[in-house]
């Protein structure tokens, strides 16, 4: 029997583990198989992290897709932290001039996005070079009341590609999001709810500027941001609740058979 792909057991395993400690779990199989490194980062999805620019004081998202080593690049200042050395490496990792440009206008249109969508929050937007147009992240993430007995965290990552098609477009978009709810309350006690999910989406669109490619990125990532909220809400949470809802009851049984006792006599006595 041909023995198991290492990385494809990897990936496997992080598969049946709590997306919540997804990191944790990475940064293990990492010191268990190093060869694994650049493929794992490069493939896994995983909680974001937030960093302070030290230019400009804003916060920014760590991701792979700004990674180079150990540093990561600002998208405020278009600087490396920690500072890497000038070489072949460094310079693939910055985009060119018109996508450096076109870059700074994705982040501060998805700045307003996130402080509208979300109020707060942080985000990020990375481009860099292809040979037939250009590829880029937009990155959001939101904690919500952290330190408290109910928390939640929300991370979005939005990974496309823009490939010119003359006067059009092709975007190729792969949205994953990774979501993390927990509460503990001395009534119902302690819940951890944590999963991700992850939808793709292929089309053409006209793009004769570069304000039109923002603006059409800029529609894509919200309208898969909101059909995966949906369904989020209405499958993933209305079934847990369903399951819940049968599982537990928050109130006495006793009162509960109470209550239903007193609906039937009231219901008998209305067809005497």
């Amino acid at each position: 029997m041909a023995s198991a792909d290492p990385f494809d057991s990897a990936l496997d395993l992080l598969r049946r583990l709590n997306p919540k400690h997804t990191t944790t779990h990475l940064n293990s199989l990492i010191s268990l198989a190093p060869d694994l490194t650049e493929d794992l980062l490069s493939s896994v999805d995983q909680p974001l992290a937030v960093r302070r620019c030290r230019q400009t004081g804003r916060e920014y998202l760590l991701c792979d897709y700004n990674r180079d080593g150990d540093s990561y690049r600002s998208p405020w200042s278009n600087e490396f932290d920690p500072p890497v050395d000038g070489g072949a490496s460094s310079a693939a990792a910055v985009p060119s001039d018109k996508v450096r440009r076109m870059e700074v206008r994705a982040n501060e249109a998805f700045d307003v996005y996130r402080e509208l969508y979300y109020e707060g929050g942080v985000s990020s937007v990375y481009f860099w070079n292809l040979d037939d147009g250009f590829a880029g992240v937009v990155l959001l993430k939101k904690v919500a009341t952290p330190g408290s007995s109910s928390e939640g965290t929300w991370d979005s990552i939005h990974v496309f590609e823009a490939i010119d098609r003359a006067r059009f477009t092709q975007y190729n978009l792969t949205s994953t999001v990774i979501l993390s709810l927990s509460t503990n309350s001395n009534n119902l006690g302690d819940m951890d709810l944590s999963g991700n999910m992850t939808r793709q989406i292929e089309i053409e669109l006209a793009a004769e500027s570069d304000e039109q490619q923002i603006a059409n990125i800029g529609k894509l990532v919200e309208d898969m941001e909101l059909k995966m909220r949906n369904l989020l809400q209405e499958v993933y949470f209305g079934k847990a609740k369903d399951v819940v809802g049968d599982l537990r009851s928050v109130g006495s049984l006793s009162e509960s058979a109470r209550d239903r006792q007193a609906q039937k006599d009231i219901i008998g006595s209305m067809g005497r």
